[in-house]
């Protein structure tokens, strides 16, 4: 395993960065779950930015190293995950891959891609929104016979408060407010509501 480039990326400077590039959003938002929420998280903006990107998985591959962690191979479930999960396999030396959902909606691997019985896994996420989606992917890599080691995100929206059974490292903990849509206090201030995601409305029906 190689050592990662150094950095010093602080949370104060990621979240500038994510705020310059409209990734970090404030205002009234639905979500992908149908609740809404007075923050949304676009991370796709700041990946585009290999030079943002890079600096950011670094960081992340240097916490997992220095947390004594040595994975095989790094999982990015898709779509958020693929790019920052290429770039810290990359930072770590290893095999970068990535799940993604088949026609029943089932997250798996596909492509030709495998998991061997024993290998250690780093799960790539760009957001850790709820902690449903990145358990579902170590359901998958450990009903292969793999161990996951963690997940490593760049934003974690649960601020450590995921449900998960294990370590769970991320940049930048966001606290955002998240309302049901007969609850909401942002629709009852009439303020309207965006859903900038990059799901169909077809997914709340």
């Amino acid at each position: 395993m190689t050592s990662p480039q150094t950095t010093d990326l602080t949370p104060e400077t990621l979240e500038q960065q994510l705020l310059q590039e409209d990734a970090l959003l404030r205002g009234h938002f639905r979500l992908s779950s149908g609740l809404h929420s007075d923050t949304y998280v676009q991370c796709a903006r700041f990946l585009r930015r290999p030079d943002l990107a890079a600096p950011a998985a670094a960081e992340l591959a240097r916490r997992i190293q220095e947390a004594g962690l040595q994975p095989d191979v790094v999982v990015g479930p898709a779509m958020g995950g693929v790019v920052i999960g290429y770039e810290m396999a990359r930072q770590l030396g290893v095999p970068g891959i990535f799940t993604e959902r088949d026609d029943a909606g089932q997250m798996t691997l596909r492509r030709g891609f495998t998991i061997e019985p024993g290998q250690k896994i780093i799960i790539a996420e760009d957001v850790v929104t709820t902690g449903k989606s990145t358990n579902e992917v170590a359901r998958v890599l450990t009903s292969l016979g793999a161990k996951v080691l963690a997940v490593a995100s760049l934003i974690d929206r649960t601020s450590g408060k995921a449900d998960l059974s294990f370590p769970n490292f991320a940049l930048l903990p966001v606290t955002a407010a998240t309302y049901a849509p007969d609850e909401c206090p942002l629709c009852r201030a009439n303020i309207p509501v965006v859903k900038p995601g990059s799901r169909p409305d077809k997914a709340f029906s």
